[in-house]
């Protein structure tokens, strides 16, 4: 009994844990999908400034910074995470549930802050647990994450019709409904067996943090994640103030993971046939493209049809390319921190600073100019995937 792994698992349960584990990233992709498109419009109707607005949502990113390795450390050192992602799902549930009871500025800022704390923090520890059940077909994940972004699809797109005809003043309510969600997927999923190798765990995390291409794709990773805060702070506002309806706005957000779940199909064979730093470098090129034009042309049906069909490569690509490296560079007991590191550097720093800065613009400056800044971040970012490509070597 003194084995961990089956020699040969049976065909039932492979299959009952990818179902499992698919439901978690639906329901928790779908929280994401109700709560970022419609919370600058939820917080607006309450009065809030745009800059308000801004640091709201900075927050909100900013907790990743923290939280994420505060768990991982924690996982890491227990040698078992779901435990602890039940404990953090339950907690983000109650945490957002303070949204009711009061709607002051302060007030909400402590509740985000709490709330996401939790909520932040239970991801990257679930990505450690897809990648440690998949095993060896670890080049597989985008075929697991992609129900992730069918559960936000439905939720933005249902929200998006929802809100057209009722009061935006639900959306809690409904935010704590795919929490409750994801708390109950959450029970569902087993903790996988960890497989001994070889000494991965004891490789210090200074060491590899030292290494000038894991330097290289943390950096590019925050620029691509702080272009992204603009986006996901103010794009509902910012079509909303051209004309279109919050239905429309829904469904380009929609538009865009629908695009994004297409590519994770054949991102196993992308990654297989040109490698991950090539497919980084890529998405952040069309990445500042995107965001160009979204500043240049956001009055055209059209161009907003083809700036959402480039969150395939904003989003889809960067991802799963990125954590296929994080799974390389972070091996063994060290996967926890470094899907934390990845998590509070890109969505949290980057996330934070790139909303924060945009709030402030969008007062301002003029509501174009946040994308503009967009733009300039993606486009640093390209250059420090060159640079740390080229410094490696790799692809």
């Amino acid at each position: 009994m003194g084995l961990r792994a089956p020699c040969r698992p049976n065909l039932v349960e492979p299959l009952s844990q990818h179902v499992r584990l698919s439901s978690f990233y639906f329901f928790y992709f779908a929280s994401i999908g109700a709560f970022m498109p419609y919370w600058g419009p939820y917080l607006a109707e309450q009065g809030f400034t745009g800059a308000q607005i801004g640091e709201l949502m900075a927050i909100v990113l900013a907790t990743k910074i923290v939280a994420p390795n505060v768990w991982g450390w924690l996982a890491d050192r227990s040698g078992v995470r779901m435990p602890i992602i039940r404990w953090g799902a339950l907690a983000a549930l109650f945490g957002f549930a303070g949204v009711l009871l009061h709607s002051g500025y302060w007030w909400l800022a402590a509740v985000m802050a709490g709330f996401s704390f939790f909520w932040n923090a239970i991801l990257p520890q679930f990505e450690a647990v897809t990648l440690r059940a998949l095993g060896r077909d670890s080049h597989r994940y985008a075929l697991v994450r992609l129900w992730g972004s069918v559960g936000f699809i439905v939720a933005v797109a249902a929200l998006g019709w929802l809100l057209g005809r009722i009061a935006v003043g639900w959306l809690p309510w409904m935010v704590l409904a795919l929490l409750a969600g994801l708390y109950l997927a959450s029970l569902q999923v087993h903790e996988p067996i960890e497989v001994d190798r070889s000494g991965d765990g004891t490789r210090p995390l200074a060491s590899v943090l030292r290494r000038p291409e894991v330097i290289a794709l943390l950096a590019a990773c925050f620029f691509m994640q702080a272009s992204h805060g603009p986006y996901y702070a103010f794009f509902t506002l910012y079509v909303e103030g051209q004309g279109f309806s919050r239905a429309v706005a829904g469904q380009l957000w929609a538009l865009g993971v629908a695009a994004e779940v297409l590519l994770f199909l054949v991102m196993p064979r992308l990654i297989l046939r040109f490698g991950a730093w090539i497919l980084i470098t890529l998405a952040l090129l069309l990445a500042t493209l995107r965001w160009w034009l979204l500043a240049l042309v956001p009055e055209t049906l059209s161009a907003l049809l083809f700036i959402q069909l480039l969150h395939a490569a904003s989003y889809g690509v960067y991802h799963a390319a990125a954590i296929s490296l994080i799974h390389v560079y972070f091996p063994g007991r060290l996967q926890g921190r470094g899907q934390a590191l990845y998590s509070s550097l890109s969505f949290g720093l980057g996330g934070g600073i790139g909303a924060l800065g945009s709030g402030y613009l969008w007062d301002g400056v003029g509501h174009a100019s946040v994308f503009v800044f967009a733009a300039l971040l993606a486009a640093a970012g390209a250059l420090v995937a060159v640079a740390g490509m080229l410094r490696t070597g790799t692809r």
